[in-house]
C-alpha cells in the first residue's frame, strides 16, 4: 500500500472525530454541485463530511457518479472555525492548518486583487468519475521507485499556481486525425462559469507537461521520471485503457507509468491502434545538473520522438531481438512494425474542362520506397481506389477541405477492417498546406538546401504536376516533424505509379476478384497468388515479390531474363548457386536496417547487427566471385552476383572501428575500438583516467590511517571507491563523510574522494554525451553510402525472389510459358488454377482445362453451365496464368503460348457499396463502365453473371449489348459467363469470333413417384465434371445447388414442381409463337393443309 494511503486512512478517523465534536451552532460551509450534471440526473448529490475530507473517498465518490464539489464560499468561517475548535479539540493550529489540506474545508490562497479571470478554470475529464475506469485491470509493471525518488522529489516538491485563464480548450486537437483518438490533459476537478472555487496549484512537472502538451496538442505523451515513463490525464486513460495498466490520481492529474525498458513494446501498442505517441525524455542527468548553477530547478525536458504507424523508425520502437544469441527480452510481447507506406493525396478541380485531377505521393521511411503518381479521376474515384489498395498504406494524408467522395472512399477503405491495428490511419491536414503556392515555397526551401550527391534537383521538382507539388509540400513538413525528411532527397527512388510502360495494369477491382494478394475469405494471405508465389526467406524479398504479383512485366527482354534465370537455378548442379541461396537465410531485414542508420536513429545493436551481416555477404560472395563467372550463364544472375560485393565493401570499414563486446551491449562509451579518429572522446578519456589515477593513489594515504597497507577500496550497490571501516574501529578521521552501514561495518569516502568521485560522476556522463554525438556523426557517415547499399540490397532481394520462383517451377506438372510480344493470344493445355491446386493437394487433384483465344480469330469465350461447376474458378485460372507468365514464372499447365497483355480487367461478385451510396446493380455497373473505358485490344477482360442484378429482360438486354461492344468494338480477349441463353445466339452472329462453352455434368433423373403411388416432381440429382466442353448449356440447375446448401425437402418439391410449371409455360408460349410465324408465312393453299396435317 502507498505511504500517501496509509497516511490518508490513518489520519481520516482523526478528522472525522474531530469535526463531528464541534459545536452544531459553528457557521457552516454552502457547498453548490454542478447544477448541469443534478438536473440531468434527476437526483441530488449527498457527501458527508468524512466522504468529502479524504482525496481517496472523493475519488471513490466521483466514481460512483456522485457530484464533485464546485463552490466553497466559507473560506473565512472554516479558518475561525478550525481555530475555535482547536482549544476544545487539543490541537495546536500548525496541525490544524495541516489537516485542512485533507478537508473540503481548505481556505482559499489569499490573492494579490480580486480578478475573477485569475481563477482557474478546468476541465473534469481527468478525474475518476469518468465512465470508463481503468484502476480495476491489471496491476503495472515493475518499477524502480527508489531509483527515481530524487527526481520526483526535485519535480513535485514545490506546488506552482497555474496561469490563469487555463481553458482545457487549448488542449483540443486542430485538424483531427481520422484515425487516432484526441489526446487532452484535463485537471482532476470540474469548474463551472456561474460558480466560484478555489484556484488550483501545479507541481514544476506537471506545469511542464502543460507546456509540452500546448506545442503537441494532437499525440498522446510519454514523458520520462527517472526510470520509468508518465502519462498524464486522459492521455494516461487512454494509455491504461489501451495497455491494460493502472491509472489514478496524482496531484491534480490522473497519471499512469511504463518502466523505459518497455518503451518499445507499449509505443508500439499504442501506435498500431492508431494513436501519435511522443517521448518526451530528460535532457539532463543529476551529476551534470547538480554541478550547474540551476541544480534546484526542474529538470530540462523535451520532445525526442513521434510515432505514427507509419514512422515507426528508431531505436525506441525497433529493438534487435536477433543478434547472435537470437533473443532479446520483451521482443515476444509485440509483433513487427507495420512495412506500409504514408500516402499523402491532394486533388485539383479543373472548372473549364470540369475534371478532377489527383495528385499521390507514398513514402516507406523504414526502407526508403517513394512512389508518386498524377491522373484524372471520375466520381467514383475507381482510379485513386485502385493506386490506394495497391499501394497499402497504413496511413494517409489528406486536406482537411478533402471532397466527400474521396473522403467516403477512404473511409471504407479504412473501416475495411474489424481490428483496430489494421485499419488505416486518415490524418487531416490544414489545407493550406495542399496550395500550390505554399507548396512551391516548403519544395524549394527543402529541395534548394539539399548538399547530397544523390538529392533530386530544384529543376527535376519543378518539372512534376500541380497536384504531385501540392502532395510534396505537406509531406516535406509532416515528416520533419518525425525527423524523417531525408528520405525524400534521393532521386532514384521516386517511382511513378502508372507508368504505362513497367507493367500490367491490375486495378483494385481485378487484385480483389482474382485474389492476388489476399483472398476474398479472410483477407489473408493464404490461398492468392502470392501465397504461391512467395517462398522467399528475406524480409526485403518478400516485399519485392509483393511488388512483383501487384505489377507483372510488359517487357518481352525482362522476362525472358526472369525465366532463363529460373530455369538455370533449377537445372544447374553448381554448389555456388546453394552456396548463395544458404546466404540469404536468416538475415535480419537489413533494407530497414539501412533506413534506420540513414536516419540517424539506429541503435549500437542494430547498427552492428547490419554491418557485420552486409560485410559478412560481402566477403563471401566475393570468395564466390570466381566460381561465378564460371559457372554462371544467364546475364541476370552474373550481373547480380558480379555487381554485389563491390556494392557492399564500405560495410567492412565500419565494421572495424567498432567494439564488437561494447556494440551488443549499448555501451557507447567504449564502443570505438580506436579513437584517434575521436579526439574529442580520446581528451574525455584522458581526463577520466586522470581522475581515477588521483583516486588511486589516495588508497595509500587511506591505508596509512587505517593501518592497513593492504587496503583496497569497496563497491557495494554501485556505489565505488567505499572505505569500509569496521564499527568497532576508533581511526576513523571526523572529517569522513559517512555513506552506508551495517551492523558490522560503516562506509566512508574522505574528502578528496568526495570531490574526486563527484568529478568523475561528471566526467563519466560528459563522456557518454560526447559518445552520442559522435555516434550520430557515425551513422551520418554511413549514411554517405546509402544509396551503394540499397542497391546491393536490391540484388540480394531480387535473387531471393528468383529462388523463390525456382521453388514455384519446382512443382508437378509446371512449364515454362511462350511468351510472344505481337501476337495476341492465350493457348493454354491442362491449365489448372494455382492456389486451388496447391490447397487441394495431390489427393484431390485438380481438373485441368483447355484455353484457346486468339485475337485474329475466335477471341470470345461465352461460357455456361450448371451452378458451382467451376466457371468462376476456370476463368480466374485463366487471369492468373497469363500474370504467372508475365511475371516470370513457370505456370501450372502442360503447354502454355500467351501474348503480352497491357491490362487484366474483372467484373465478378455481387455486393453493394454503402460508403458510396451504390446498390448492386449500380456497382455491377459502374464497374462494367470503367472496362468499357479502359479496355484495349491487348487487355483480357473478364466478365462474370453481367446483369443478374436487375429484372431478366433488363439484364439480358445490358449483357448482350455490352458483349456485343467488346466483340466487335474492343477486339479484346474475353471471358464472358452467364446464365442467360439468349446471349450465346451471338455465336451464330459472330462465329470467326465467338465460341459457347460450358462445364461439363452429369444429369441424374429423379423419380417421380412417392410412396403412395402418385406422381410427384423432384430436383434433378447433379454430378459435377468440372471439364470444359464446346457448347451451350440449356439449364443452370440451380436446385442442385439448393439441395446441396441443404435447403428442407419440402421446399426443394414445391420449387421443382414450380420450376417444371414455369418451363412447361414458357415452352408453351415458344411453341405458339412458332406455330403463329409459321402460319402468318404460309402464302397458298397446299401448304397450309401440309401445316395443318402436321400440327393436328
Amino acid at each position: 500500500m502507498p505511504k500517501s494511503f496509509k497516511k490518508s486512512c490513518t489520519t481520516q478517523p482523526s478528522i472525522s472525530r474531530y469535526f463531528g465534536g464541534l459545536d452544531s451552532s459553528r457557521p457552516q460551509c454552502g457547498i453548490t454541485p454542478n447544477r448541469a450534471q443534478h438536473q440531468h440526473s434527476g437526483t441530488k448529490a449527498k457527501l458527508s463530511s468524512e466522504d468529502v475530507g479524504l482525496p481517496s473517498k472523493r475519488v471513490k465518490l466521483s466514481m460512483k457518479g456522485q457530484q464533485l464539489l464546485q463552490d466553497v464560499d466559507c473560506a473565512e468561517e472554516t479558518t475561525s472555525t478550525l481555530r475555535q475548535a482547536g482549544g476544545g479539540g487539543r490541537l495546536c493550529l500548525s496541525t490544524l492548518e495541516k489537516l485542512k489540506g485533507f478537508t473540503c474545508l481548505a481556505a482559499e490562497p489569499p490573492t494579490s486583487h480580486n480578478d475573477p479571470q485569475d481563477e482557474i478554470k478546468s476541465d473534469g475529464s481527468s478525474m475518476p468519475h469518468q465512465r470508463e475506469r481503468t484502476n480495476t485491470s491489471a496491476p503495472p509493471e515493475e518499477e524502480h521507485e527508489d531509483e527515481e525518488q530524487d527526481i520526483r522529489q526535485q519535480d513535485n516538491s514545490q506546488p506552482i499556481a497555474t496561469k490563469p485563464e487555463f481553458f482545457m480548450s487549448k488542449f483540443a486537437k486542430s485538424g483531427g486525425g481520422g484515425g487516432g483518438k484526441m489526446s487532452v490533459l484535463s485537471l482532476a476537478s470540474e469548474s463551472s462559469a456561474s460558480s466560484r472555487r478555489p484556484k488550483s496549484t501545479l507541481t514544476p512537472l506537471e506545469q511542464q507537461v502543460i507546456q509540452l502538451k500546448e506545442q503537441h496538442k494532437d499525440a498522446m505523451l510519454a514523458v520520462e521520471c527517472g526510470y520509468k515513463f508518465r502519462f498524464f490525464g486522459e492521455d494516461a486513460e487512454t494509455a491504461a485503457k489501451e495497455l491494460n495498466i493502472t491509472c489514478h490520481l496524482d496531484h491534480n492529474f490522473m497519471t499512469c507509468s511504463i518502466p523505459t525498458h518497455r518503451l518499445f513494446v507499449h509505443v508500439r501498442r499504442l501506435v498500431s491502434q492508431g494513436h501519435k505517441v511522443g517521448v518526451v525524455k530528460q535532457t539532463e542527468t543529476s551529476a551534470i545538473k547538480s554541478s550547474g548553477s540551476n541544480r534546484n530547478t526542474l529538470f530540462t525536458r523535451r520532445l525526442s520522438a513521434l510515432y505514427t504507424k507509419s514512422t515507426l523508425v528508431g531505436e525506441d520502437v525497433n529493438p534487435v531481438a536477433r543478434l547472435e544469441d537470437g533473443d532479446e527480452a520483451g521482443c515476444a510481447d509485440v509483433s513487427d512494425p507495420p512495412e506500409g507506406f504514408l500516402l499523402c493525396i491532394s486533388e485539383s478541380w479543373d472548372k473549364l474542362k470540369k475534371q478532377l485531377t489527383v495528385g499521390l505521393v507514398a513514402v516507406q521511411p523504414s526502407t526508403g520506397d517513394l512512389l508518386l503518381d498524377c491522373f484524372p479521376d471520375g466520381p467514383s474515384r475507381s482510379e485513386l481506389e485502385s493506386r490506394v489498395l495497391k499501394i497499402n498504406p497504413v496511413e494517409i494524408l489528406v486536406p482537411s477541405d478533402l471532397s466527400d467522395q474521396t473522403h467516403k472512399l477512404l473511409l471504407s477503405i479504412s473501416n475495411a477492417s474489424s481490428q483496430a491495428d489494421d485499419r488505416v490511419r486518415i490524418e487531416k491536414r490544414d489545407s493550406a498546406q495542399f496550395e500550390f503556392s505554399a507548396a512551391v515555397v516548403t519544395v524549394v526551401g527543402f529541395f534548394g538546401h539539399a548538399q547530397e550527391e544523390d538529392s533530386r534537383s530544384l529543376s527535376s521538382v519543378a518539372s512534376m504536376e500541380s497536384p504531385v507539388v501540392c502532395c510534396l509540400g505537406p509531406l516535406i513538413q509532416y515528416l520533419q516533424e518525425f525527423n524523417l525528411e531525408r528520405v525524400l532527397r534521393n532521386e532514384s527512388s521516386f517511382q511513378r505509379l502508372s507508368c504505362e510502360s513497367e507493367g500490367v495494369t491490375l486495378n483494385a477491382t481485378t487484385l480483389r476478384n482474382l485474389e492476388i494478394l489476399t483472398n476474398q475469405t479472410d483477407g489473408r494471405v493464404k490461398g492468392s497468388l502470392l501465397w504461391v508465389l512467395d517462398h522467399t526467406r528475406t524480409a526485403f524479398g518478400r516485399r519485392l515479390m509483393r511488388k512483383w504479383v501487384s505489377r507483372p512485366l510488359t517487357d518481352l527482354h525482362s522476362i525472358s531474363q526472369r525465366q532463363e534465370a529460373v530455369q538455370e537455378i533449377m537445372e544447374s548442379d553448381s554448389l555456388t548457386l546453394n552456396s548463395v541461396r544458404a546466404l540469404l537465410s536468416h538475415l535480419p531485414d537489413l533494407e530497414r536496417g539501412i533506413c534506420s542508420i540513414y536516419h540517424k536513429k539506429s541503435s549500437t545493436q542494430e547498427f552492428y547487427l547490419v554491418s557485420s551481416c552486409l560485410s559478412r555477404l560481402g566477403l563471401e560472395l566475393q570468395s564466390l566471385l570466381p566460381a561465378i563467372r564460371s559457372q554462371i550463364s544467364s546475364p541476370l544472375l552474373r550481373s547480380l552476383l558480379l555487381d554485389t560485393p563491390d556494392l557492399l565493401a564500405p560495410a567492412h570499414g565500419f565494421l572495424k572501428v567498432l567494439n564488437e563486446k561494447s556494440a551488443k551491449s549499448g555501451n557507447k562509451t567504449e564502443l570505438f575500438s580506436d579513437l584517434s579518429g575521436f579526439p574529442v572522446l580520446q581528451e574525455r578519456t584522458t581526463q577520466i583516467q586522470k581522475v581515477l589515477r588521483k583516486i588511486q593513489d589516495h588508497r595509500k594515504d587511506v591505508g596509512l590511517v587505517l593501518k592497513a597497507p593492504g587496503f583496497d577500496y569497496t563497491t557495494v550497490s554501485g556505489q565505488e571507491f567505499l572505505i569500509e571501516v569496521k564499527n568497532s574501529s576508533s581511526v576513523v578521521p571526523h572529517d569522513w563523510v559517512k555513506i552506508s552501514s551495517t551492523k558490522a561495518v560503516s562506509r566512508y569516502r574522505s574528502p578528496l574522494l568526495v570531490d574526486c568521485y563527484k568529478k568523475l560522476q561528471q566526467l563519466r556522463e560528459q563522456l557518454l554525451l560526447d559518445c552520442q554525438r559522435e555516434w550520430t556523426n557515425f551513422l551520418d557517415q554511413f549514411g554517405a553510402h546509402y544509396h551503394t547499399m540499397k542497391r546491393a540490397i536490391g540484388h540480394l532481394a531480387t535473387m531471393d525472389c528468383l529462388f523463390s520462383l525456382t521453388e514455384v517451377a519446382k512443382q508437378g506438372d509446371y512449364c515454362r510459358p511462350e511468351v510472344c510480344e505481337n501476337k495476341q493470344q492465350i493457348m493454354i493445355t491442362n491449365g489448372r488454377h494455382p492456389a486451388i491446386d496447391l490447397l487441394m493437394g495431390e489427393h484431390n487433384q485438380y481438373v485441368p482445362n483447355h484455353t484457346k483465344l486468339q485475337g485474329d480469330g475466335r477471341r470470345t469465350m461465352i461460357i455456361t453451365g450448371p451452378n458451382m461447376g467451376g466457371k468462376s474458378s476456370y476463368i480466374r485460372q485463366v487471369a492468373l496464368i497469363c500474370i504467372m507468365a508475365q511475371i516470370g514464372s513457370y505456370v501450372p499447365a502442360s503447354e502454355a503460348r500467351v501474348g503480352l497483355l497491357d491490362a487484366i480487367y474483372t467484373r465478378m461478385g455481387a455486393s453493394d457499396n454503402i460508403y458510396k451510396g451504390r446498390s448492386t446493380f449500380m456497382e455491377e455497373l459502374k464497374e462494367a463502365s470503367e472496362i468499357i473505358r479502359q479496355a484495349t485490344e491487348r487487355s483480357l477482360v473478364i466478365l462474370d453473371e453481367l446483369g443478374r442484378g436487375t429484372s431478366t429482360h433488363d439484364g439480358i438486354a445490358i449483357a448482350y449489348a455490352t458483349l456485343e461492344y467488346f466483340i466487335r468494338d474492343v477486339k479484346s480477349l474475353t471471358l464472358f459467363v452467364t446464365h442467360y441463353p439468349p446471349l450465346c445466339e451471338l455465336e451464330q452472329l459472330h462465329p470467326e469470333h465467338v465460341t459457347n462453352y460450358h462445364m461439363a455434368f452429369l444429369l441424374n433423373e429423379p423419380d417421380v413417384s412417392n410412396d403412395t403411388g402418385d406422381e410427384e416432381v423432384q430436383p434433378e440429382f447433379i454430378t459435377f465434371l468440372y471439364q470444359l466442353t464446346e457448347g451451350a448449356a440449356g439449364r443452370s440447375y440451380g436446385l442442385n445447388v439448393a439441395r446441396l446448401a441443404g435447403i428442407p425437402d419440402p421446399i426443394l418439391h414445391t420449387s421443382a414442381r414450380k420450376a417444371h410449371e414455369l418451363e412447361s409455360m414458357v415452352n408453351a408460349r415458344r411453341k405458339s409463337k412458332k406455330l403463329l410465324s409459321d402460319l402468318w408465312s404460309i402464302s397458298d393453299k397446299p401448304s397450309l393443309t401440309k401445316w395443318l396435317q402436321s400440327n393436328s
